[in-house]
């Protein structure tokens, strides 16, 4: 019979998992989001999948498909693009764009990272748009976004103007962060520019906001965001050594608030958590049995070499188990998937990872096949007189 087991880890790697706790970050953001991006672990997660207002953080989805449209031929960096008086009319952070102006493409861009343009990005959607109207363009951010996964975003414009219904969650704008890193090596280097003069305008508005450039903790983007709806809120992206870790947060009362909470995450990130090589590929962390094989157990091994990120502080031991459905039933293929390896840090979400058979195992002979039926036999025997006896 079929059931779920569990198998004892092998000594090493108990010895592995012993010893290790964190404590949770405590934050005065009103919603939160922190991910290691090489493990994908998820250190921090507070009202992540509510959908708020994201102010100038939604410009990153208006700069993806921007990006986007360059990489795939549909615009060039230096092409220029007409100012519409609805690009021009808009106000609060802008680039000064007059219907008098054609604007390169790599400026639009720059002006959006840098100098968080609300006109810039108006420019760059009504070129974009499948109806020449930055509605039509949010339309279009909307299905895009969804198509990425981002299943709590909903856009009205391409700047974060406020709007109802213009909504996005700190988890989906996490991914949408990672999605600029990993997708666009090329053009990711902009977010992390301090400043960007335009044509000697606005002289008042040059430098980023992003508070963590000005900083030496290894920070590089992405994108802030204020209105009186929203409150304070930052996507940032820090990398040290070969980790980086990528987080969203919202709602803090002020611009030094957000400075503050900003740099202690980081901080707290990169200090309490570390990148441990959990298991090699293929060191046996345990075995599983074997139904009517030519051996009656086999190796269980990882794939390939499991990286995990780890808390720093010891004091409670991790749990760690071997799931399969067994006893397995041979023949079975060297490499073939048979259980899954699933390790909790005090503090962490759940680790699982699949192991595969070490080695094959084919099906036993009529020996073995003879010896597993009798077993069987006595077995369903010793269970009948245990009902019987009433036991």
């Amino acid at each position: 019979m079929i059931r779920v087991m569990k198998t004892t880890l092998t000594a090493a790697f108990v010895l592995l998992l012993a010893g290790t706790q964190v404590f949770a970050f405590e934050t005065k953001a009103k919603a939160a989001f922190v991910m290691d991006q090489g493990t994908g672990t998820i250190l921090m997660s507070k009202n992540a999948d509510e959908a708020l207002p994201p102010a100038s953080m939604s410009k990153l989805m208006t700069l993806y498909l921007a990006f986007e449209a360059v990489t795939k031929g549909r615009l060039s960096m230096e092409e220029r693009l007409p100012v519409s008086q609805h690009a021009m009319n808009y106000g609060g952070s802008t680039m000064f764009l007059d219907t008098t102006d054609k604007v390169k493409v790599a400026d639009l861009l720059r002006g959006i990272i840098v100098l968080s343009g609300n006109d810039a990005c108006a420019v760059l959607a009504e070129a974009l748009s499948p109806d020449g109207t930055e509605a039509g363009f949010a339309r279009m951010m909307t299905r895009r976004a969804r198509q990425l996964g981002m299943t709590n975003s909903t856009f009205a414009n391409s700047n974060g103007w406020p709007a109802p219904g213009h909504r996005m969650s700190m988890r989906d704008l996490a991914l949408l962060a990672n999605l600029l890193i990993t997708d666009f090596p090329e053009f990711y280097p902009m977010f992390a520019e301090t400043e960007f003069q335009f044509d000697g305008r606005a002289p008042g508005n040059t430098k980023n906001r992003n508070p963590l450039l000005y900083l030496d903790i290894g920070a590089d983007g992405l994108k802030t965001g204020h209105t009186s709806e929203a409150g304070y809120g930052l996507v940032g992206s820090a990398r040290q050594g070969n980790r980086r870790v990528i987080f969203v947060i919202s709602g803090l009362q002020s611009a030094a608030s957000r400075a503050e909470v900003s740099e202690q995450i980081v901080n707290w990130a990169f200090r309490q958590f570390s990148e441990t090589k959990l298991a090699r590929e293929g060191e046996r962390i345990a075995e599983a049995q074997v139904w009517m094989g030519k051996d009656n157990r086999v190796g269980l091994v990882p794939a390939q070499d499991i990286d995990v990120l780890w808390p720093v502080l010891s004091e409670d031991d991790v749990k760690g188990e071997v799931v399969y459905y067994g006893p397995v039933e041979a023949p079975i293929a060297e490499g073939q998937k048979l259980a899954d390896l699933v390790v909790t840090p005090e503090g962490l979400p759940e680790i699982r990872v699949p192991l595969v058979a070490e080695k094959a195992v084919a099906q036993g002979g009529f020996t073995v096949r003879m010896r597993t039926a009798l077993s069987v036999l006595l077995s369903q025997m010793g269970n009948s007189d245990e009902e019987a006896s009433g036991t």
